[in-house]
């Protein structure tokens, strides 16, 4: 959902740091549903799951986390390790990736395919806590490039250079958090969106911390997420 920023903007979901604990433990399971075969890899179709609800959990190894708002059609697909697929159409918003279930200094590595017909990221994406902060490290985007008036920089890593941006966000009274602000560190990619790459996350931390942008304690997930907003559109992403 749109969040209320000190800037006018399209970016994000939810605030799970509040309670997305619970929220999260709310979980739908569906064996595979017809129409969602395409996008799985070979010989995986039928041990593949699908998720159409949020949830998360640890699965091949790899931490993932499902989330959306209801609207549209949206199903993550659960492969092998560190794959899966996401199908959306007429979504409202939705974040699905796999990673790891605390963030940190990481060199993350990512494959596949991500098409977006409208508004979506691709991202290094998580949260952390004392202080509550939500970060992006966006290596690819549909048809709204995140472009912020509180521009803090840039970042040049992994042969791509990076705008830095710093958002604040009030929470929407449905996510029931009050009037608790918190920020939203983004690095957004300059050039096209690739089909993978590296990213080497602690080059984009210390660059924040050097714009005056601090994070606080990785106690949350950091995972290679699809996220789209008001969309349809298919990922198809190796994380490792």
């Amino acid at each position: 959902m749109p969040p209320r920023d000190e800037t006018p903007s399209r970016n994000t979901p939810r605030s799970p740091g509040f309670n997305r604990r619970g929220f999260l433990a709310r979980a739908g399971g569906l064996t595979l549903a017809a129409g969602a075969g395409s996008l799985l890899p070979s010989g995986t179709a039928q041990a593949a799951e699908i998720i159409t609800t949020p949830r998360n959990g640890m699965q091949g190894g790899y931490y993932y986390d499902f989330w959306t708002d209801g609207a549209g059609t949206v199903s993550m697909a659960l492969g092998d390790a560190g794959h899966y697929t996401v199908l959306w159409n007429d979504c409202g918003n939705f974040v699905a990736g796999k990673g790891w279930a605390t963030g940190g200094r990481r060199t993350v590595q990512w494959a596949g395919d991500f098409a977006p017909s409208g508004s979506g990221y691709l991202s290094v994406y998580g949260w952390t806590t004392d202080p509550l902060v939500e970060y992006y490290i966006m290596d690819g985007y549909g048809s709204y490039r995140p472009d912020f008036s509180d521009h803090r920089g840039v970042v040049a890593s992994d042969g791509k250079t990076y705008d830095i941006y710093r958002t604040v966000r009030i929470p929407l009274p449905s996510e029931g958090a009050g009037d608790q602000l918190f920020q939203q560190f983004w690095s957004v990619n300059q050039g096209e969106r690739s089909n993978g790459g590296t990213i080497t996350t602690g080059n984009h931390f210390d660059a924040w911390s050097r714009a005056g942008m601090a994070l606080g304690s990785f106690t949350d997930f950091m995972i290679v997420a699809t996220e789209g907003y008001e969309s349809s559109g298919h990922a198809d992403i190796w994380v490792g």
